[in-house]
């Protein structure tokens, strides 16, 4: 997501969707808004049994979020049955919102510029094996993810203002800082589900884009460039030379 000032992107990105044949997006996001997603998501993000994120969470993490949804205004029961990963990502969008952070990001930009265009299109996995695994991504941690994702809500402006700055500057190790750091340590587990494991298989089919004659623009969110353990690190120490787009 992206604030409306955010616009026009960084000229690099319109040069290299100009040098493109082909759009690779991290998966489609044509199909977020489909019946079949819109059902897998209904599914895995609430509770069917009964259960609420008061029976989930401990008694203190679950006055936070009280005391959150009460200074936002928010109506609690509208979370009650949610999952507590989705009732993070829920609260992050409403707070987005708050802050004028409501316009798509750069993958909705170019998925909807390529679709004007004609231009081919892929995806490096599938919805469904995203929305699981942000789904899942607090399962067995549900406590202390639900107190950081409060946390994080609170402080908010501070970090995505930073985020925006180290994006448009191309700052590899504040972007990391701010993006992967702090979650690695804290949650090495998520970690390793939402970046590590995913970067280690989209790994071969960046290669197999490279080895083709056409030239293909691959658009993943941020946190997967930077670090050791990034898209950008493991190119580099099989050998290929990644030079940074500057115009």
């Amino acid at each position: 997501m992206l604030r409306p000032e955010d616009y026009p992107l960084p000229v690099e990105f319109e040069r290299a969707y100009q040098a493109a044949e082909k759009i690779v997006f991290e998966a489609d996001p044509g199909q977020l808004n489909s019946p079949k997603m819109q059902q897998l998501i209904a599914h895995k993000a609430f509770y069917h049994d009964g259960t609420t994120l008061e029976d989930i969470l401990q008694p203190q993490t679950y006055r936070l979020l009280q005391e959150h949804c009460q200074r936002r205004n928010l109506q609690l029961s509208a979370f009650i049955r949610l999952k507590p990963a989705m009732a993070s990502l829920t609260l992050l969008a409403i707070e987005l919102q708050r802050h004028g952070i409501v316009q798509g990001g750069v993958d909705l930009h170019f998925y909807q510029k390529s679709v004007t265009d004609g231009r081919e299109r892929e995806a490096l996995e599938t919805m469904e094996q995203q929305m699981e695994f942000m789904m899942g991504m607090a399962q067995g941690r549900e406590d202390r993810f639900m107190q950081h994702s409060l946390g994080e809500l609170n402080r908010l402006d501070e970090i995505f203002h930073g985020l925006i700055v180290a994006w448009r500057g191309g700052d590899e190790k504040a972007i990391a800082r701010l993006v992967t750091d702090d979650f690695k340590g804290q949650f090495p587990e998520i970690y390793g589900r939402l970046f590590s494991e995913r970067n280690a298989a989209w790994l071969p089919v960046i290669k197999g884009f490279i080895e083709t004659p056409e030239t293909e623009l691959i658009l993943v969110g941020v946190g997967h460039l930077v670090g050791e353990e990034g898209l950008v690190e493991a190119l580099r120490r099989d050998g290929y030379q990644v030079q940074k787009l500057q115009l």
